[in-house]
């Protein structure tokens, strides 16, 4: 039983969402506008902003040309943000000179039927014609999905990523666990959790792989741990004496083990059933799952975005006001006076708890935000616009192994 709440109503809850051709439950209805790379990612940023308030653009730092499984990593992930079911319809955008192909990307995407176009910047004369084009195409796709009707879902159908940053002191007291609690309460439920940030595992990972379902599992998530470990040696820096981070410190985190466990605690208390790569297909239905991510937490949202998670809680202690585009990210702080300095970015105050209220009540406050989130309410990110977006780029030193590995 996890911890943090006896039972839970055997009634399993409900949101409203958009039913995609291919099954998937959305809980927004957005046309987003893809650049193949980041000499189309201006144009995309301009079309989006021009075409209409439901299109989200996802601009992004990769260049034209890039090693082969760095090129792969970035395929995956524009494909799986075009594929996300928040994606009503999709624009992809290329200056046509990328290794990319925006074509080839878009025929991926509307591989789950949906309604995707492409936009070459040479192909239609320059920047200029491609911004009056790019909204003409978009406004059209946005006609074609515009009179999309929620339909009422099971929260089994939510994927949640969770994420943390700009951690302090009171994120593994109260906002973390809070979190947590509230993936419990998806997963009994039926649903999916997810949490990545592979480095911030180290110091905990041996409590991870005690939960793993089977010894496969567990042999995935230590091998992932100690190759970001190598990875970081092979930079000249020990991942177990640069954390916690100068910030984390003057938070009042002390050392990497108490840093990590306050970062898995975002998870709940679940089996491990599993950890995909970054960017790769989330399971729906499939409990808890890790993703292999950096610990920059805008590119490990992104990972989860693009696996298919439909929202994402993000707790903070030290304000954080980080978005995304495509998925709404529900910002939850453990640290009162984040809560009273920084409350037009904040969704959830778990700082109630040093004030005597449990665990297991704001657990199931930040649940009842999922749904409500579901079910069409703005976050605060989303009101405010807050839209980062960045995919993580293979370092040189992982090119050797990944293209081994396919």
């Amino acid at each position: 039983m996890p911890i943090g709440f006896e039972t839970i109503d055997q009634m399993v809850p409900t949101f409203s969402g958009y039913r995609r051709p291919n099954g998937r439950i959305g809980v927004r209805n957005h046309v987003a506008v893809i650049p193949t790379s980041v000499a189309s990612s201006s144009v995309a940023s301009r079309v989006a902003a021009d075409a209409g308030p439901w299109a989200r653009a996802t601009p992004h730092q990769m260049g034209t040309t890039q090693p082969d499984a760095a090129r792969r990593q970035t395929e995956r992930v524009l494909v799986g943000v075009g594929r996300n079911p928040n994606v009503g319809a999709a624009l992809v955008v290329e200056l046509g000179t990328e290794d990319i192909d925006a074509d080839a990307v878009a025929d991926r995407i509307a591989a789950v039927e949906t309604p995707v176009e492409t936009l070459s910047m040479r192909e239609v004369g320059g920047t200029t014609n491609a911004l009056a084009e790019g909204v003409e195409r978009c406004q059209a796709l946005n006609a074609e999905i515009e009179d999309a009707r929620r339909e009422e879902a099971e929260v089994s159908e939510l994927v949640f990523g969770v994420e943390c940053g700009g951690s302090d002191a009171t994120s593994g007291i109260a906002a973390n666990p809070a979190v947590g609690n509230a993936c419990d309460r998806l997963v009994a439920a039926g649903g999916t959790a997810c949490f990545s940030e592979t480095p911030e595992f180290i110091g905990a990972e041996h409590l991870l792989a005690d939960r793993c379902v089977d010894d496969a599992v567990r042999k995935r998530l230590l091998e992932r741990v100690e190759r970001r470990e190598n990875m970081a040696k092979l930079m000249g820096v020990d991942i177990r004496e640069a954390q916690p981070s100068p910030g984390n410190k003057e938070g009042g985190l002390t050392t990497i083990e108490e840093k990590s466990l306050g970062a898995i605690s975002k998870g709940g208390t679940t089996p491990v059933r599993g950890i995909v790569d970054y960017g790769e297909e989330l399971p729906v239905g499939g409990g808890l799952v890790l993703m292999d991510t950096p610990g920059y937490d805008v590119e490990s949202v992104v990972g989860k975005v693009a696996g298919g998670a439909q929202v994402i809680a993000f707790t903070t202690g030290r304000g954080s006001t980080t978005g995304n585009p495509i998925a709404p990210v529900i910002k939850v702080t453990g640290n009162p006076n984040c809560w009273e300095r920084m409350s037009n970015n904040m969704d959830v105050n778990a700082s109630t708890v040093f004030d005597g209220e449990s665990l297991d009540t704001v657990g199931e406050r930040v649940y009842e935000k999922l749904i409500a989130v579901a079910d069409g309410h703005l976050t605060e990110a989303e009101h405010r616009r807050l839209e980062e977006f960045a995919i993580n780029e293979i370092q040189p030193n992982e090119l050797a192994e990944l293209e081994v590995r396919g």
